[in-house]
């Protein structure tokens, strides 16, 4: 299945960054799960109980304790977890992920004209499956990247209710990714 047509289901991405919140994603009808902890020791299990609740497992390699930021990590995950895909900054993780069949998600953060240049160019260099922005509620950042690329584009961070879910959409972001829990019910 494509990465747009993934989001096109599932437009509201269920964030967790605990057990509590992995279990109440569990109830939303979120079908892909971003996990945002972990380490070396838990994380198949982790990945295992999204997997059992048949909902896209995507795990954050560089928040998950234990690895280092080299591509024998994304290794790991692919051959000991069972993750539909990973998240990283690091875009040489994001293509080791996409050679290996998974989905390779670029996460990055949009500070200053600098950032969203250095990011303009790892979309033309590495073309990862998705892109990540952060934060999530700057639809005028959202919109610029939209006219260099066709990589689907998800809003993260700072989201706190509907409306600014909607500007993300408005503005051209294909799915939005929240911890909010309330905001996976919308």
């Amino acid at each position: 299945m494509k990465a747009i047509e993934i989001l096109e289901d599932s437009p509201v991405i269920a964030a967790v960054k605990d057990e509590e919140g992995l279990k109440r994603s569990f109830e939303s009808e979120c079908g892909i799960i971003f996990i945002l902890y972990g380490n070396i020791c838990n994380i198949t299990q982790i990945v295992r109980q999204v997997k059992e609740q048949n909902k896209i497992a995507i795990v954050h390699a560089d928040l998950v304790l234990g690895f280092a930021p080299k591509e024998v990590s994304i290794d790991f995950i692919h051959q000991n977890t069972g993750a539909d895909g990973i998240i990283s900054t690091k875009p040489q993780l994001v293509k080791r992920a996409s050679e290996l069949g998974m989905l390779g998600i670029l996460r990055a953060f949009m500070i200053d004209s600098m950032a969203m240049g250095t990011t303009k160019k790892q979309i033309s260099a590495y073309r990862p499956d998705m892109l990540e922005i952060l934060p999530g509620v700057i639809p005028t950042v959202i919109a610029q990247i939209r006219e260099c690329t066709d990589i689907p584009i998800i809003a993260s961070g700072l989201i706190t209710d509907k409306k600014e879910i909607m500007q993300a959409f408005d503005a051209g972001a294909d799915a939005i990714s929240t911890t909010r829990q309330d905001l996976w019910f919308v």
